[in-house]
């Protein structure tokens, strides 16, 4: 989501945004697989003799999805999406008279999430599934772009960045993680934070990226890279149907894959398999409604 906001800052700066035919590309773009999931899954609930109230408990999970994170395969992150391109307009508009007014819609996200977590006891539901959590990633992300930070940061402040990010995620993991913390939904005011963590840590590496010119990514493999970005809405939404019941597979009739370094092997595998699918419901799913794209930019 740090992503997000970078790309369409990157994209729209000095730019007229005629809105409403930017949210009719980015329907065109997410709807139509999303459309096809949950057509999957009614099906599959069908064939498996689901009852009427649990296929009407469906369709109103579905039709709720719009506000809620309670779409089918990880369809919560495409809610935050769109209730982000709601946003975009606004975020652009107050980040650009000064970049560092970002920081004022961090620390109201922030003091949001704290004061939802002293109302219940908790916040990590909304912190990682809502837009009131996710809206800091969003926002450190254009501001990445807006302070140029990319220029700013050597490889030095990099490296020490990314070693700090990943020792709090190591420590993160081996206090519990996201569901033994001590349980879900954790009470633990940490979550009052993390998407802050994580946002900071995601621009970092962004910026950097996208301040580099990497030879080695020329040729082949910045064509495979390249490709698995064009794929990777479909790999995020079909691997929903396969994830779960392969590594049970892989783990009581291949080998055992509890350890980490033998589960990464196994999912690096499992991905490199699972591309071809991911290919086919690009081009068939997604790709023709690309024609139907109207352009949404201007000077």
């Amino acid at each position: 989501m740090t992503l997000s906001g970078y790309l369409f800052a990157k994209l729209l700066d000095g730019r007229k945004i005629v809105y409403r035919q930017f949210l009719w590309n980015r329907v065109l773009r997410l709807a139509p697989l999303m459309l096809a999931v949950i057509l999957v899954n009614l099906v599959m609930l069908m064939v498996n003799d689901a009852t009427p109230p649990q296929i009407a408990e469906f369709a109103r999970s579905v039709v709720k999805g719009a506000i809620f994170p309670s779409l089918p395969n990880g369809g919560w992150s495409i809610t935050i999406e769109f209730h982000f391109y709601l946003l975009l307009p606004v975020l652009l508009a107050i980040i650009s008279r000064s970049p560092w007014h970002a920081l004022t819609l961090v620390a109201m996200a922030i003091a949001l999430r704290g004061a939802i977590y002293l109302s219940q006891g908790s916040v990590q539901h909304e912190a990682y599934f809502t837009i009131a959590g996710r809206i800091d990633q969003f926002t450190l992300g254009i501001l990445a772009h807006r302070i140029n930070l990319g220029q700013r940061m050597g490889n030095r402040a990099f490296g020490v960045s990314a070693f700090c990010f990943l020792a709090f995620y190591w420590w993160f993991d081996a206090n519990g993680g996201f569901m033994r913390s001590p349980g879900y939904p954790s009470p633990q005011p940490l979550w009052i934070f993390m998407s802050c963590i994580e946002g900071m840590a995601f621009a970092c590496l962004i910026g950097w990226y996208d301040s580099k010119r990497w030879r080695f990514l020329e040729g082949s493999v910045s064509r495979f890279m390249g490709k698995v970005g064009e794929y990777s809405y479909s790999i995020y939404l079909l691997h929903m149907f396969f994830v779960f019941d392969l590594a049970a597979f892989i783990h009581e009739h291949i080998m055992d894959i509890s350890n980490f370094y033998v589960g990464l092997m196994w999912a690096f595998l499992c991905f490199m398999g699972f591309l071809p699918i991911a290919a086919a419901s690009y081009h068939a799913i997604e790709k023709p409604f690309f024609a139907l794209r109207r352009p949404y930019t201007g000077q």
